[in-house]
């Protein structure tokens, strides 16, 4: 950044961008542990976008995560599914094709069918979003999350 321009240069938005992808990811397994006691049983159905009505909204930092994976994997973003179901499930819509690499709002929503502790750790998946909100508007002032379809058809 020069003296004279507030305005951060491409290669300091690079940076930005790194350490929050970087942070993300540590919020992310931070996310998985707060949850580990809880279980899934793995239906998919929260993958169910078009029946349930709700789909995770991803913060900037999350998408270049799931970007990432999609380069690794050597795929394009996939088109929405026929069946309403999340376009990053795979063909017979049961499991996520990028699962290690899935947004906070997968790690950490549950359906009625969650097995565990009857008491959900709300204050500290509630603390682990502040954290990577705080690191997309430090990378970005004007970062916001878009849901994950919005994403997909960029």
């Amino acid at each position: 950044m020069t003296v004279a321009d507030d305005e951060p240069d491409a290669r300091e938005m690079t940076l930005r961008w790194r350490r929050a992808v970087t942070e993300t990811k540590a919020v992310l397994e931070m996310a998985s542990a707060t949850w580990s006691q809880h279980s899934c049983p793995g239906t998919s159905e929260c993958c169910q976008l078009a029946t349930t009505k709700r789909e995770p909204w991803l913060w900037p930092s999350e998408w270049k995560i799931v970007q990432e994976r999609l380069a690794r994997d050597r795929r394009p973003p996939p088109p929405p599914r026929a069946d309403g179901g999340c376009p990053l499930l795979d063909a017979a819509g049961k499991r996520c094709t990028i699962y290690e690499s899935r947004p906070f709002g997968c790690r950490t929503y549950f359906c009625h069918r969650i097995t565990g502790p009857a008491q959900q750790p709300v204050q500290k998946t509630n603390a682990l979003l502040e954290r990577i909100a705080k690191t997309n508007i430090a990378a970005d002032p004007q970062a916001e999350p878009r849901c994950l379809t919005d994403w997909l058809s960029r």
